[in-house]
């Protein structure tokens, strides 16, 4: 008996976070290792991770994580998921490999593959094949298994124009379909564009327009892993006799591996170097990172760069995706910059940086691999029904079309799916700074109570023989209120404070959780009738 299983980790209902589970018998594949961005409303967070319980408690079982290509919604939780479970193995073709390490991947926990080389475990193959996509070596996998093959396609367009490390082998797409394709879990970001993503990809004549018009510096504002977005900007500068300046080493080193490696081809002459920074036509490109949203921007518009000044006249050109979650960011960055006299490039809505498929891409990836099952993934949940719609066009029953949340189990036994509605229980992993421990719901309710109503400190000290008060009660307040112009609800509230402590002394003992939860209690009743405000209360009494 073969029994297949097949589930999500993150990446369903959701944009990033994407880590999909195939279970055959015994083995675990994971495919994909991706974060999600924190939007404006998670105080401190950095990004998302998915919740890898599952991963770790059935770790002798899986097989390896094998990543589609280099982008941060897909692998960006690479090093996380290696510091938590030390020595699992990343699969990912040699530019993948690459951005790995960059994250901090141990090279040893990396094993590079090539398109269309298949890889062997046990009775298992699974084969990468190229795609294409705004970076090289993207591949989507085939698992071979005894009912026909499971395939993941990652991200992918179809534009026969991209040929070397950005080539799509259609050929062997269609092989596999004719082999038979048991399950096709298949993207669904763009499924509600009509027609194909080519050639609205396509910037290079976009960016030599700007770059004919505007006589004076132009800012490029990038993504370090959007080579595809990079090697148009080089194509459109070429003979404008401008230099580029590279600011910044994340992306002087990814564009020094890209040229390295004949990902990015340029003018040898087309490169400037930090002297060229205030010519008058220059052309600085300037990268983020995964965490902040235009970090690189801010960071000039607002006078902390080292380098950069903003000079009247500059025209600064957002070549990189904006995300509804961003939209506040980059509407009030534009506004600062017009204050400064700068010139605003937006992307028209016709073009496009992200490359997904539409819907003529999937139907078309659809109709090659002609798959008995068909799970729409990657993407929010009516991108995802947009998707189930194209395959039921095209003639995949309803019933083979599985349309899950993270969790959710599609379970195939023999090449018969049956659904008996299983789950696992799945969450977010909230990540800040550096650590891979869950920050955690109650610590962001106390980030979220601060950011609204601010803080209040009660400080007493009690005599350690006599009990009484010796210092206090003070109170400090940060964020909540003016303490110059509410003296008397500073003396009301240290009132209060000293009652509560001298009713909770008691021949001699004190009982401090007592003191503290009612400190809590009546300071906040009190507060709330005053100010309608729930300012955090923190009690601090001590004994010298």
């Amino acid at each position: 008996m073969e029994k297949i299983r097949i589930f999500s980790l993150g990446g369903l209902d959701e944009m990033g976070k994407n880590t999909y589970i195939v279970e055959i018998n015994e083995d675990i594949f994971v495919f994909d290792c991706g974060l999600k961005y924190a939007d404006n409303n998670m105080y401190g967070i950095d990004y998302i991770i998915p919740d890898y319980e599952y991963l770790i408690r059935n770790k002798q079982r899986v097989k390896g994580i094998f990543i589609t290509h280099g982008h941060y919604e897909n692998m960006g939780a690479a090093a996380d998921l290696s510091r938590i479970i030390p020595g699992i193995k990343f699969y990912a073709t040699h530019y993948t490999k690459f951005v790995l390490m960059d994250l901090g991947v141990k090279e040893e926990n990396i094993v590079e593959i090539t398109p269309n080389k298949a890889l062997k475990f046990g009775a298992i193959t699974i084969f990468p094949l190229p795609v294409s996509h705004s970076v090289p070596g993207a591949v989507m996998y085939s698992i071979n298994t005894k009912h026909g093959a499971i395939c993941y396609t990652g991200d992918f367009i179809i534009d026969p124009l991209m040929n070397g490390a950005y080539d799509m082998d259609l050929g062997k797409i269609a092989y596999i379909g004719k082999k038979g394709v048991l399950c096709l879990l298949c993207e669904s970001v763009f499924s509600e564009h009509v027609g194909h993503t080519s050639p609205s990809h396509r910037l290079s004549t976009f960016f030599g327009d700007i770059i004919s018009k505007y006589d004076s510096r132009i800012f490029f504002s990038v993504l370090p892993t959007h080579l595809y977005t990079i090697q148009d900007i080089f194509e459109a500068a070429k003979n404008s006799h401008r230099k580029i300046v590279i600011m910044g080493k994340k992306l002087q080193n990814f564009i020094r591996f890209a040229t390295e490696n004949h990902y990015l081809e340029y003018q040898s002459d087309l490169l400037g170097d930090l002297s060229n920074i205030n010519d008058s036509n220059s052309i600085l490109l300037i990268c983020d990172d995964k965490a902040t949203a235009y970090a690189s921007i801010s960071k000039i518009v607002n006078g902390y760069d080292k380098f950069i000044t903003l000079r009247k006249g500059d025209a600064v050109v957002f070549a990189e995706p904006r995300y509804d979650a961003n939209e506040k960011t980059i509407v009030k960055l534009e506004n600062d910059l017009a204050m400064a006299g700068c010139k605003i490039v937006s992307l028209p809505k016709e073009k496009n940086i992200l490359h997904h498929a539409s819907s003529e891409d999937i139907m078309l990836m659809i109709k090659l691999m002609n798959p008995k099952y068909y799970m729409p993934v990657k993407g929010e949940y009516r991108y995802m029904v947009n998707n189930a719609n194209l395959a039921n066009a095209l003639g995949v029953k309803a019933e083979n079309i599985f349309l899950k949340q993270n969790g959710d189990i599609v379970e195939i036994i023999d090449g018969k799916a049956t659904d008996k509605f299983e789950r696992i229980k799945v969450k977010d992993t909230l990540i800040d700074g550096k650590s891979s421990d869950d920050v955690g719901e109650l610590v962001m309710k106390d980030r979220e109570m601060l950011s609204d109503n601010g803080i209040v400190l009660v400080s007493a000290t009690l005599s350690k023989k006599a009990k009484v008060l010796l210092v206090g009660p003070e109170i400090t307040t940060k964020g909540f209120i003016y303490v110059k112009e509410a003296k008397d609800m500073i003396y009301k509230m240290k009132e209060i404070s000293e009652e509560v402590i001298t009713r909770n002394i008691n021949n001699g003992f004190v009982d401090y959780n007592k003191i503290k939860t009612e400190l809590r209690s009546e300071l906040s009743n009190y507060l709330y009738e005053q100010t309608e405000c729930k300012p955090m209360i923190i009690a601090v009494v001590q004994e010298v």
